[in-house]
């Protein structure tokens, strides 16, 4: 038994809930594959989501060229999502986090859509202009087949996408979102990161509602394998040189427990549907959860397929899409925040530090770009979903994931067997989706474990928070021409600022924690930060610690590196600056002090 066998049954005597494999461990090459294999399976739903529900608005017809638009970009999308997660886990932040599609884009690529000239047009009658295929008559005049069509809109939705990810860059790249942090703690994060779960109340149930049968067996295949099976070490055949082939027992429920849930829950859909339990007609409740209804996908896709940047044309830039982008950016930086935090709390890690916020920020802006670049008709941000299932597997190595991107980009260059896992039903999904957000929400409410909520400042702050960043974006997405500030542009940018629950959570719990009179203490901010300290014997060893998790893989210690806000040595810098000025106070003190002890030794001992 090694020892991180003896490791682990020590934790479980004890109660303990340790990671199997923190932020640096390096599980084997097939504990990597099978562990990012499950990560993939588990954002599978959520990345290609986006493309699937922007096909009709991209003009993507239910025929065999829409069909295989709908695959091509898919493929695209696991590509970019694959690389910017491996630029994310090794040159942003560090953390464990997977880049995914992102529904903050979601609205404002609606509204690009929806201007007049983006609108479908009917197709001509049958063998116009002695073609083969089915033309249209485009909105600006010209006859185009079904391909140019949804390619022209594509382009345009990538060219304001490129641009506007440029301005998350900027934020990282210039320390502003660095600086933003001196001002968030946890009042502020609790919320924050809560409502990414809670706003997702209504995404589970929709997916799950599809056939509520499945959906449950799901979770509940997800609850035994993680919480009533966690300690239950199952017998697997191992070879190595010294023991040749032998037996091991490994707690594959505790290590695999979302992935037993996807295979129990896809099992059952395909059973459902090869004894016909499951409606063949799609104008019944049931049909969605049949495993067959996106078999077409697979057809209809290479079995090679390499996407490259302008594939579909050279991008095409809007002001009016630019605009409605930036609102897009700015809630996906705010919600990034949280989930670093997050990601950082789940796999027992030191609070990110400032150098890499800002580096992690600025990877998300240049996949954003790159996404722009490749044409994935949408954005890319962290995925909530997948931080929550390091709290369920306790599994945190940023090796998983780095693994979990290179599986990303085969899929999608691969596109045979990458299209495959678009079939996942939805009642799979929606089954783990009820387990994963409720994690999110609970993860985000712990940071309320340092603030005073005896306090009755905090107790409004927090509550009045969560409320409002329920009700405001519930409001706004109900009541979309009730916001006229006499500018179509504006109009779209405040639509989906409000219509973002972290956003406005962030804003309010921000703006009244740091106006509301209160103490450091008070707000959590003392333990907070001294609740990472606790687990070293000194303040070196913490340093250190935090320097293994966040720095990057190799030297950055060149001579300007002191002036770049997403490098370590910046963080270094400012640190010194702070020492030096405190050492001067005390320096300054200490000789107030002896000149005050001087005059009083000269004066006359009666006035003394």
């Amino acid at each position: 038994m090694g020892k991180k066998d003896k490791d682990d049954e020590a934790n479980e005597s004890t109660g303990a809930h340790h990671l199997m494999y923190g932020l640096n461990d390096v599980p084997p090459w097939y504990l990597c594959i099978t562990f990012g294999l499950q990560h993939l399976l588990l954002s599978v739903g959520g990345i290609v989501g986006m493309p699937l529900l922007l096909a009709p608005k991209l003009c993507m017809f239910n025929d065999d060229i829409g069909n295989q638009g709908r695959a091509y970009i898919i493929g695209t999308l696991f590509v970019v999502s694959g690389i910017s997660t491996i630029l994310q886990t090794t040159f942003g932040n560090r953390l464990p986090i997977l880049q995914g599609s992102s529904f903050a884009f979601f609205a404002p690529i609606l509204s690009s859509l929806a201007l007049p000239h983006n609108e479908c047009p009917a197709p001509l009658p049958p063998g116009s202009f002695n073609s083969t295929t089915t033309l249209y008559n485009d909105t600006d005049g010209s006859i185009v087949d079904g391909e140019e069509l949804w390619m022209r809109r594509v382009r345009e939705t990538q060219g304001s996408m490129a641009v506007a990810a440029l301005f998350e860059v900027i934020l990282g790249m210039t320390g502003t979102v660095g600086l933003m942090m001196r001002l968030i703690g946890p009042v502020t994060i609790a919320p924050t990161i809560a409502l990414i779960g809670l706003d997702l109340f209504a995404s589970a149930p929709l997916h799950a509602s599809t056939n509520w049968a499945t959906a449950i067996f799901t979770s509940t295949a997800l609850i035994v394998s993680s919480q009533y099976l966690s300690h239950v070490r199952v017998p697997f055949l191992s070879f190595n040189r010294k023991r040749k082939c032998h037996v091991i027992w490994v707690p594959a429920f505790k290590m695999f427990p979302v992935l037993i849930a996807l295979i129990c829950g896809w099992t059952l859909c395909w059973i459902l549907t090869a004894t016909d339990y499951l409606s063949p007609d799609p104008a019944d409740h049931s049909y969605y959860a049949r495993a067959d209804i996106r078999i077409g996908v697979i057809h209809n896709s290479p079995w090679f397929r390499v996407p490259y940047p302008g594939q579909w044309g050279v991008p095409r830039v809007v002001l009016s899409g630019v605009i409605g982008m930036l609102g897009g950016v700015l809630g996906s930086t705010i919600e990034s925040i949280g989930d670093y935090y997050a990601c950082a709390k789940l796999t027992e890690s030191p609070p990110p530090p400032k150098h890499s916020i800002n580096r992690g920020i600025m990877m998300e802006g240049m996949g954003c770009v790159l996404a722009g670049l490749f044409g994935t008709a949408t954005g890319t941000t962290s995925f909530s979903e997948n931080i929550a299932a390091i709290g369920v597997t306790r599994v945190g190595s940023r090796r998983v994931l780095q693994t979990a991107g290179v599986l990303f980009i085969i899929m999608g260059c691969v596109s045979k067997v990458g299209s495959i896992f678009v079939t996942l039903p939805e009642p799979v999904m929606g089954g783990i989706f009820l387990i994963m957000f409720g994690m999110i929400a609970a993860v985000g409410l712990s940071n309320l474990q340092y603030v005073d909520m005896n306090s009755p400042r905090n107790v409004f702050a927090v509550g009045f928070t969560l409320y409002m960043g329920l009700a405001i974006p519930e409001w706004v997405k109900g009541n979309t021409d009730a916001i006229n500030t006499g500018s179509p542009l504006f109009n779209e940018v405040f639509t989906v600022l409000l219509s973002s629950p972290m956003l406005v959570a962030a804003i309010l719990a921000g703006v009244l924690d740091n106006t509301l009179p209160g103490t450091r203490e008070e707000r959590g901010f003392t333990k907070w930060e001294n609740s990472v300290a606790s687990d070293f014997s000194d303040d070196t060893d913490q340093d250190d610690y935090s320097k293994v998790c966040y720095n990057l893989p190799f030297s950055t210690n060149c001579r300007f590196a002191k002036y770049l806000p997403f490098l370590p040595e910046f963080d270094d810098r400012v640190r010194r600056k702070r020492e030096m000025k405190l050492e001067e106070q005390t320096r300054r003190s200490e000789m107030e002090l002896r000149e005050l002890g001087v005059e009083m030794h000269l004066l006359p001992s009666s006035v003394v």
